[in-house]
């Protein structure tokens, strides 16, 4: 047994208990919460209120751990999550990283090659420091990294960032999680970075891996010897799989033998400034069931109803994310 650490301090890892690996509290930015909350519809108090609400809710459905993967260019901001912690008994793992599918913030294009600064790049130490000291001055230390390849594909800037965050992760042991776009493989281009960097595959989490139903490219992730990433329940229909689709590619993996290098999770949040959950009627995000409980209520009981077994189901919402925490050597 090892320790994690969380919001609220270190945590026995069999203490994780029924984990969620890709979620957030809020998505937030700063700016538009501080100048123009009326236009975003952001209410500091209301919104807390309703985070806290929400976990409780979650907790109560049997839910003990959420990993909320809010990182550098979403708007993290510890001293708010640390005060929801306070008043709900759900432990939730912070995350360091940054996400972006291209741009860099402006200070870090100072540096690398090319730039202003070539011959130094801050961001590794960044991740470092967030995981072995704290984010900013919380006290509260990351245990898990965050990285992106999206439709534009590894950028000169992405692979500073992939390559960043390998080798954070390979000096603190803390496992990674990417989102990627699955219908152009990226996931793909992560494992030939982070294996180029020495990474362990089996100690990633290739993201948003349910998004897609191209068998052939999730086994050849699950071969090389990550996690997949089924974390987007509630995010359904239209452009998206639906339901049954996303069910039906677990439950296929599962009679693969795959159930133990699976994750679930909605990547959802108590509340997003991205697209406000207001604003979403009638729009191409009126999604009913993206939120923390479609997993629980939904989602579990459609997977037994396609075969996949209860042996299974703990696999891929206890066991995992164990395993994964708990493989947390530097090397």
């Amino acid at each position: 047994m090892s320790q994690v650490e969380s919001v609220r301090g270190p945590i026995a890892s069999e203490s994780l208990g029924a984990t969620l690996m890709h979620e957030h509290v809020f998505i937030v930015s700063r700016e538009f919460a501080q100048d123009y909350p009326a236009q975003v519809g952001w209410d500091e108090d209301k919104k807390v209120a309703q985070a806290i609400q929400d976990l409780q809710n979650l907790k109560d459905a049997g839910i003990d751990t959420i990993v909320d993967l809010t990182v550098l260019g979403l708007g993290r901001h510890l001293p708010r999550i640390k005060e929801i912690n306070a008043a709900v008994d759900i432990n939730i793992i912070a995350a360091s990283g940054l996400y972006s599918f291209d741009p860099l913030p402006d200070f870090l294009k100072l540096f690398g090659p090319g730039n202003a600064i070539p011959d130094r790049d801050p961001m590794a130490d960044m991740w470092i420091k967030d995981i072995t000291e704290g984010i900013g001055d919380t006290g509260v230390k990351a245990a898990i990294l965050k990285c992106c390849t999206d439709k534009p594909g590894v950028t000169p800037n992405i692979e500073r960032i992939l390559r960043s965050v390998a080798r954070a992760h390979r000096a603190t042991g803390v496992p990674i999680s990417t989102h990627t776009d699955p219908h152009l493989r990226r996931g793909l281009e992560q494992q030939d970075i982070f294996e180029n960097e020495g990474v362990d595959l089996s100690r990633v989490v290739i993201g948003h891996s349910g998004d897609t139903n191209d068998l052939d490219y999730l086994e050849t992730i699950l071969k090389r010897g990550s996690y997949l990433g089924m974390d987007r329940f509630g995010i359904e229909g239209g452009s998206f799989l639906t339901l049954d689709e996303r069910v039906k590619v677990v439950a296929d993996l599962c009679e693969r033998g795959y159930a133990d290098k699976m994750v679930l999770s909605h990547d959802t949040s108590s509340w997003m400034d991205q697209f406000p959950q207001e604003l979403r009627q009638g729009t191409r995000l009126d999604m009913p069931n993206w939120h923390y409980l479609h997993i629980s209520q939904n989602v579990l009981p459609a997977l037994r109803a396609s075969g996949v077994t209860d042996d299974q189901i703990q696999a891929m919402m206890v066991d995992n994310p164990r395993k994964i925490f708990e493989a947390n050597s530097t090397y």
